[in-house]
């Protein structure tokens, strides 16, 4: 049964993606951005399953477990809020994108600003700090397979990432968002039914919360076990979410396909409505895992969610559901590796090889960098380290840094392009020197590291903007 269900999945999803190659023509604007033309359906669930990931499904259970109910408080209502950022960068980006044509944010970033530093500068940051967000996927894909199967997690990982690239190979982006519908809705609808499930094996939510309650209450206290939430961290953590999700490569180019902006600005409201009761649902299983596996440290919780299924409910239904978390790591594996391949493309290779490079090779030289870039995910995942939460803020909190000067270059016209450039230079250090310890934790005061990695990167942007404006005309060409 187990291999049957996971064989008709993967063969139903193949045949989905072939859509995207239909009447599919050789330019960089249809195989990188669907011709710009995706309907509002479509847009949502392209946006919501590519930033559901294994993150979503083993990240959020293993935290539950970990932390308890606040992390769900914490993640909920802070991705819900970043649909304002998504508002203020996807608004004015889609117009301009519509006006100039932009296919990556780089290039835009490049072209508003005037500084060819900044953009290598933007463009570095946002590839390097994408990578272990991406070898998240085939890391929660080989846990999945592991428990599904007698596959071992390394081989299940190649498998998976074998398998995608075929399919975002023949369709690019219309592929990916193609399939995106299908997984998204499997994704919620695979979720709500195991959290039921569970909880009624269990003796219904309230007695299952209970008897969880009397063991550890403190995974039902605002701080969560360990105080693990002081009030910096949920400011902290409420502003990664804010200021990073905009910018993640695979989101903000989604920014630029939208068909009508009417549709765009559905989308975001829809996005921001449904963290707050799908969140929930991965948190209350890691919470009620306490009762079937009370003993369970480091990177063992993160494999919660299957070990809870794979206790309390039938073979069948444990596949269905772990093959949905299936799709939530392809769901943005294949977004996550269209994204790195374009920025690439068009970013690096491009600007050097003008004259040589057609718009046909343009699409053959994205589909090689696929290929590479999923083997370089692949390479990360081979030995993975940290729980699959801590490797998440260390490359969300990397990605956070960029918003500041995104946000300056959008709206502001004395920005200055070199500040911006030193602002995130400077934020990064921040980041890295506290997540590898070359900086004393005492001066973060408490805070995650991206509240004063983004804070003094806004600082040197607003400083550096007043000594030296830029009163940059490229800038304000751009204004709509």
């Amino acid at each position: 049964m187990t291999y049957f269900i996971l064989i008709t999945y993967i063969a139903l999803t193949f045949l989905s993606s072939l859509w995207g190659k239909q009447g599919k023509d050789k330019t960089p604007e249809s195989y990188f951005l669907a011709n710009r033309g995706l309907g509002v359906v479509t847009l949502f669930f392209t946006l919501i399953a590519t930033n559901f990931s294994a993150f979503f499904f083993l990240g959020f259970a293993g935290e539950g477990y970990r932390i308890g109910y606040t992390y769900y408080a914490m993640m909920g209502f802070g991705t819900s809020f970043a649909a304002l950022s998504f508002y203020l960068i996807g608004n004015k980006a889609w117009k301009l994108g519509r006006e100039k044509g932009y296919i990556t944010p780089v290039e835009m970033i490049r072209d508003m600003s005037g500084s060819p530093f900044l953009k290598w500068v933007y463009l570095t940051v946002m590839l390097l700090f994408t990578f272990p967000y991406l070898a998240l996927q085939p890391i929660g894909a080989g846990y999945l397979l592991e428990n599904l199967t007698e596959i071992p997690y390394f081989l299940g990982a190649s498998l998976l990432t074998v398998f995608i690239i075929i399919y975002v190979f023949l369709g690019g982006m219309k592929s990916v968002a193609s399939t995106d519908v299908k997984q998204g809705i499997m994704m919620v609808i695979l979720m709500l039914a195991a959290c039921i499930v569970i909880a009624q094996e269990l003796g219904g939510l309230g007695e299952a919360n209970a008897r969880v309650f009397d063991i550890k209450p403190e995974l039902f206290s605002r701080e969560g076990a360990g105080n693990y939430f002081t009030p910096q961290k949920w400011l902290s953590l409420c502003l990664l979410w804010i200021c990073c999700v905009p910018m993640f490569p695979q989101l903000f180019m989604r920014f630029f396909i939208s068909k009508d902006l009417k549709g765009f600005k559905t989308s975001t409201i829809l996005y921001a409505l449904i963290p707050s009761v799908l969140f929930l649902l991965p948190v209350i299983i890691g919470v009620l895992g306490h009762l079937s596996f009370p003993d369970l440290i480091g990177k063992e919780a993160d494999q919660i969610l299957p070990k809870m299924l794979m206790a309390h409910s039938p073979e069948w239904f444990y596949t269905l559901v772990m093959t949905g978390a299936l799709a939530a790591f392809m769901s943005t594996l294949d977004s996550q590796l269209l994204a790195l391949s374009t920025i690439t493309t068009r970013d690096v290779i491009l600007p050097f090889t003008k004259k040589k490079i057609g718009l046909d090779q343009q699409v053959t030289l994205g589909k090689i960098f696929v290929v590479i870039f999923a083997l370089i995910g692949l390479a990360i995942a081979y030995q993975p380290f940290d729980t699959i939460f801590d490797i998440a803020k260390m490359a969300f909190s990397g990605l956070a840094v960029l918003f500041p000067t995104t946000l300056a270059v959008f709206y502001w016209k004395k920005v200055n392009p070199t500040a911006c450039a030193i602002s995130i230079l400077v934020g990064e250090a921040i980041i890295l020197g506290l997540y590898f310890g070359w900086l004393p934790k005492a001066w973060s005061l408490g805070f995650a590291s991206v509240l004063p990695a983004v804070g003094i990167s806004t600082l040197i942007i607003i400083i550096g903007s007043f000594v030296s404006p830029s009163g940059n005309q490229t800038r304000r060409s751009h204004e709509i």
